[in-house]
């Protein structure tokens, strides 16, 4: 078996065992422009691998993904005798420190929630209006929801009469349902009529959020009015982090406030996290762990927690 033809086996595999493995199958069928795709897979080099990895910038943390999924193809590979060796290197050169992300005061999330502003920010948008632009950013923040799953929701996802969200085929193949605060339900009924009145050629089987047309929103579309919007009302990144705020740092901001939250009015964060790590969506506990240090306010309110347990409070 050639190498292309191995490697095209193990992304089918990955994909019947419930891993959408898009991005790692195409970094895969990139290592075919440093190696022979016709040749077998013991014909790979060393040294191709190395330039494979090695790209044409500087280190970045995208070498690591390389070398993660190259990694699980050999194993592959060896364990059903299309290769006899790995020819990865011992010897990988440590990935940079990942940035935290942006957290968003509610200052600046006032800001960028701002409806005149937002209007301003689209006045010539020929096909995303301000209506849907500030829809989906509440909706990202609000719900904690992942881009593509607010992107993805569709009319008939949304019952406002529950305050609930139906967020179907997540990150980790998954549906779950998502309770919805009082604010984003009144934005999400006040965005209906207007949405009502536009394309809908699927019925409500259509995007809630969508083009003037009907159409699906495009992401480098959302980019930018994101970026325009963010230098509108001057919000930066902070030193020790990401130099320009991102996006999905509404889904992050989300869940550090709500953590924050509960530590101040006092509740049992240790037993609450597992709720929010299913309301996230989140494939295990250790992705939402992650939170607990993400800001100097959540460090300082599970140190005083801990230092009221040791004095002998209540609080544990």
């Amino acid at each position: 078996m050639t190498l292309r033809e191995a490697i095209e086996q193990y992304i089918l595999w990955r994909q019947a065992h419930g891993a959408k493995f898009t991005c790692e199958g195409d970094v895969l069928r990139r290592l075919l422009r440093y190696a022979d795709g016709d040749a077998a897979c013991d014909a790979v080099t060393k040294a191709q691998v190395l330039a494979f990895l090695a790209g044409k910038g500087p280190l970045t943390r995208y070498r690591e993904n390389k070398y993660c999924a190259l990694g699980g193809f050999w194993r592959y590979a060896i364990s059903r005798d299309l290769a006899s060796r790995s020819p990865l290197p011992d010897n990988e050169p440590r990935p940079p420190a990942r940035r935290p992300p942006h957290i968003y005061s509610r200052d600046e999330l006032k800001r960028l929630f701002d409806p005149a502003t937002i209007t301003v920010c689209r006045r010539r948008a020929w096909q995303l209006d301000a209506a849907t632009f500030r829809t989906l950013l509440v909706l990202l923040y609000g719900a904690g929801l992942r881009y593509g799953e607010a992107t993805r929701l569709t009319l008939a996802d949304v019952d406002l009469q529950d305050s609930v969200l139906t967020v179907r085929a997540t990150k980790f193949y998954k549906s779950r349902l998502v309770p919805i605060g009082l604010h984003l339900a009144e934005v999400l009924k006040a965005y209906m009529p207007l949405r009502q009145r536009a394309s809908s050629p699927q019925g409500d089987r259509s995007f809630l959020l969508a083009n003037r047309d009907g159409t699906a929103l495009a992401k480098n579309t959302v980019q930018q009015a994101f970026d325009g919007l963010r230098r509108i009302v001057g919000i930066r990144g902070r030193p020790g982090g990401r130099e320009v705020p991102r996006l999905h740092d509404l889904r992050h901001s989300f869940a550090v406030h709500r953590l924050t939250a509960w530590y101040r009015e006092g509740c049992d964060v240790q037993r609450l996290l597992p709720v929010l790590s299913t309301y996230l969506g989140h494939a295990n506990l250790e992705g939402t762990k992650v939170y607990l240090t993400m800001t100097p306010e959540l460090l300082q309110q599970a140190s005083s927690r801990f230092e009221r347990y040791a004095r002998g409070g209540s609080d544990v």
